[in-house]
């Protein structure tokens, strides 16, 4: 047999009875339908929060901070070395360790962090405003997007000039409903040239969760100015407290860390003055054991869902049995004319598999109707992954198959003169 004439069969057998062929594929469309959402919830959840980690910008990444061995172990490990010797190899950070890093290293991004707090004055009230000086890459890595007008361009990085991003938050406090772009902004002695604002925090407004809401919030309610401007202006004598780096993958962080080592000690005749606060290594240990428990359930919930798969196989190997005793003649004739054993199995497998496709893709459009609503019910983003499409559609056919193998070596079995016979 063909396989397009068993199809075909198939299909018009399915026809000459829609209402036991749809009765019979209600459990397989229920199982499937459940496989389909289970696993594709899980999987949603598990994207959700690995983009969710890239977006506040802690995957691959690791800062740099002072730090290291103290003062006095230093005067214990090298008695020869004057006091000031010992200091100058404890260095801090500073803008030429940030230039030096920023020119050896291939990575996805880099910036520095000097954070201080200035003195407004708005109207009768006097303000402390937390004031960052940073680079553009911060604002890409925490995924806050410029609303009105722009980043800071490069001339007003390499100058230090006076320029300012203003934070959501702090604009909606300070400044609602005005247009402040090209204005002056005064906090303490400093005066600066606004030519940004930050817009809301989308990353925690369009999903429906949260995700590290107080520091977010905090950042919002910033001012931000050019990292060269705030090591030599806010009194830290060019130093540059915090440098924050991101490799490209998983695969180039340990080698992006241990370069960033090398440099800093070179730079420090190979004293260790600095230390690393290893975001990367924690957010790879976290993602391995969100993907181990995501795997034990995605295999406890699809083992629960097969249960009506199993229920709508045993349905469907009723049918196909009670088909049998229906189309005696049928099979009489086709025997009687020259079909094979082989062909009435592979008459009766199709129509299994095809009233398992048939159920299986129903099964998955209405989990993706269901998916649609309650993800824009819950803010949440669910959808229809690949592997969870091809997992209802394999586990469906796989159903199908051994429920219509009895029937299917029955109806084979059967002697045609007997089954003529049977009719009359």
């Amino acid at each position: 047999m063909h396989i397009g004439d068993g199809f075909r069969s198939a299909l018009v057998s399915i026809a000459s009875h829609k209402m036991r062929s749809f009765l019979t594929t209600i459990g397989i469309v229920i199982g499937v339908m459940a496989v389909v959402t289970m696993f594709s919830s899980i999987y949603a959840l598990k994207d959700l929060i690995n983009k969710n980690m890239e977006g506040m910008g802690w995957n691959y990444s690791v800062i740099i901070t002072n730090g290291g061995t103290s003062t006095a172990e230093i005067d214990q490990r090298s008695a020869v070395q004057t006091q000031r010797r010992a200091r100058q190899l404890a260095r801090n950070l500073d803008m030429e360790d940030y230039a030096a890093l920023k020119i050896g290293l291939d990575v996805k991004g880099i910036y520095g962090m000097v954070e201080t707090s200035s003195l407004q004055r708005v109207g009768n009230e006097d303000n402390y405003i937390s004031v960052k000086a940073t680079e553009n890459h911060f604002f890409a890595s925490k995924s806050y997007e410029i609303s009105q007008g722009r980043n800071f361009s490069p001339v007003e990085l390499s100058e230090g000039l006076p320029v300012a991003i203003l934070g959501y938050k702090y604009a909606q406090k300070y400044y609602p409903g005005k247009d402040v772009l090209g204005e002056t902004l005064v906090l303490g002695e400093h005066r600066y040239r606004v030519i940004g604002i930050l817009g809301s925090d989308q990353l925690n407004s369009s999903n429906g969760m949260n995700f590290n809401p107080w520091e977010r919030d905090q950042e919002l309610q910033a001012v931000y100015v050019p990292l060269k401007y705030g090591s030599y202006r806010f009194g830290y004598g060019k130093q540059v407290p915090m440098i924050y780096l991101q490799a490209h993958d998983a695969q180039s962080f340990a080698q992006m860390k241990s370069l960033a080592r090398q440099i800093l000690l070179s730079r420090r005749n190979m004293y260790p003055s600095f230390r690393f606060m290893d975001i990367g290594a924690m957010m790879l240990d976290i993602t391995a054991e969100i993907d181990k428990q995501m795997k034990k359930w995605n295999i406890t919930l699809s083992a629960i869902a097969s249960i009506s798969l199993i229920v709508g196989g045993i349905g469907l190997f009723s049918t196909l049995l009670i088909s049998i005793q229906e189309r005696m003649s049928e099979i009489g004739i086709r025997k009687s004319i020259g079909a094979t054993d082989n062909d009435i199995f592979f008459y009766f497998i199709f129509e299994a598999l095809v009233l398992a496709l048939a159920g299986a893709i129903l099964g998955i459009l209405i989990a993706w109707v269901i998916l649609s609503a309650i993800g824009s019910a819950l803010k949440f983003p669910l959808y229809l992954p690949l592997p969870g499409v091809l997992l209802g559609l394999f586990f469906s056919l796989l159903i199908g198959f051994i429920s219509g193998i009895y029937p299917a070596l029955k109806a084979a079995k059967i002697d045609p003169i007997k089954a003529i016979y049977y009719l009359e």
